[in-house]
């Protein structure tokens, strides 16, 4: 480089002085300043507008979202044991015929006036239809019969069983119908059938709005006669009713062992919210 060049160059023209620029080396450093100047001011255009639109997000108006709670029932089981009848009280004890008896009186030679009238020897006569024995009792004649002994009763009277109706609609059971999978893949079936934006969309004030449905679980676990004792309106008895009746079948309830007709009452509440 001339030395008339020197004072007015660059201190990378010298630096690069008589060596290739067009390497990239010598673009690179050129430009650094620039480059540096831009990425500063892009990165405070980047953080305004951010923190832009966060002021904006926070005074959008907030919608109204809704929410399902299930609120599982289970029924309950009557383990509670009926007290059992009083047994009958026992047959009367029957007494074995009284038999005419004489006293055995052994002889004695005493005067007559001493002899006491039990006392007396009975003549033999009057003893061929009579037994003898310690006292003396009036009663049927001997005939050589020997009366049955008295039967001995237990005193215990089994009272008849009552056949239970399995064709009827059971409300308590031993073991109560269930949904397959059991009570998590209940609520999970909820969650993803029941449109829960249906008391929202309705323009339902928020809170909370329970729905009480029953249905029939048959013996082989078809769902029927779904029904809601309660409405509390904004579409929410509709809509619980139509979740349930699209439901796959239970497990039917058992009673004493056999499948019986279970009638099963759910509650299913909505829950809208201002957040």
């Amino acid at each position: 480089m001339d030395a008339n060049k020197i004072k007015s160059a660059d201190i990378l023209d010298i630096l690069f002085d008589g060596r290739n620029k067009e390497y990239g080396a010598y673009d690179l450093r050129k430009t650094y300043n620039k480059r540096i100047r831009y990425s500063i001011i892009g990165m405070i255009t980047l953080c305004a507008l951010l923190f832009v639109g966060s002021i904006i997000a926070n005074n959008a108006p907030k919608e109204k979202k809704a929410e399902v709670v299930v609120d599982m029932e289970l029924a309950k089981v009557d383990e509670a044991k009926k007290p059992e009848p009083p047994p009958p009280p026992p047959p009367p004890k029957q007494e074995p015929p009284k038999v005419e008896m004489a006293k055995f009186t052994p002889p004695k030679i005493v005067k007559d006036e001493e002899v006491k009238p039990e006392e007396e020897i009975k003549e033999v006569e009057k003893l061929e239809d009579t037994k003898i024995g310690t006292i003396n009792q009036e009663g049927a004649k001997d005939e050589g019969i020997v009366a049955p002994p008295p039967e001995k009763g237990t005193g215990v009277v089994e009272a008849p069983k009552v056949e239970e109706d399995y064709d009827k609609v059971f409300t308590v059971v031993q073991i109560p119908a269930s949904f397959p999978g059991g009570a998590s893949a209940w609520i999970k079936y909820l969650e993803r059938n029941l449109n829960r934006d249906v008391p929202n969309d309705n323009g339902a004030p928020p809170g909370k709005y329970t729905v009480i449905v029953s249905f029939i679980v048959s013996k082989t676990g078809a769902i029927s006669d779904v029904v809601a004792e309660n409405d509390p309106g904004y579409g929410t008895k509709a809509e619980a009713i139509r979740a349930i009746q699209k439901g796959p079948a239970w497990t039917p309830a058992v009673q004493n062992g056999r499948n019986v007709i279970y009638r099963h009452k759910q509650s299913i509440t909505f829950q809208v919210s201002e957040d």
